[in-house]
Order: structure tokens, then C-alpha cells, then sequence
């Protein structure tokens, strides 16, 4: 995977960051950096990783997601 000239090497990465941008930077003007780093930080943490449903995980969130497969393996332990 991590050969010269693969496409795939950064695909996760480069989705991701097509998402903050199409989604949260090109809507807005900043003032500070420390103000894109409180978006971004907000961005990620709050509304990525809590509230955005994600076509690989079954249109769940990610913290959703987690959730569910922490009680499947709660239920699997009994």
C-alpha cells in the first residue's frame, strides 16, 4: 500500500479533508487562526466524530457506531 504512485495510499485522508472543506471552510471567513482551529476542533469533535452519519458505518455516526458495537460484544460476553 505504501508504494511510490499508489492512489490509494491517502484516500482516507484526502476524503476527510474534502468533507472540511466542502462542509465547514469554504462557508466562512476567519479573523485568527485561533479561531479556524476552534472550528476545525469543533468541526471534528463535535460534529464529525458525534453527529455525521457515515455511508461505511451504515449511515450511523461514528460515536453511534462505537455504542452499538460496544453492547453487541457486552451482549456476545454473556
Amino acid at each position: 500500500m505504501s508504494r511510490r504512485g499508489n492512489c490509494w495510499d491517502n484516500a482516507v485522508a484526502k476524503s476527510f479533508f474534502s468533507s472540511l472543506k466542502k462542509e465547514r471552510i469554504k462557508r466562512r471567513i476567519y479573523s485568527t487562526r485561533e479561531e479556524v482551529r476552534s472550528d476545525i476542533f469543533d468541526y471534528i469533535e463535535v460534529f464529525y466524530n458525534r453527529r455525521r452519519r457515515h455511508s461505511h458505518l451504515g449511515q450511523l455516526s461514528p460515536a453511534d457506531y462505537e455504542e452499538r458495537e460496544r453492547l453487541n460484544e457486552a451482549v456476545e460476553c454473556l
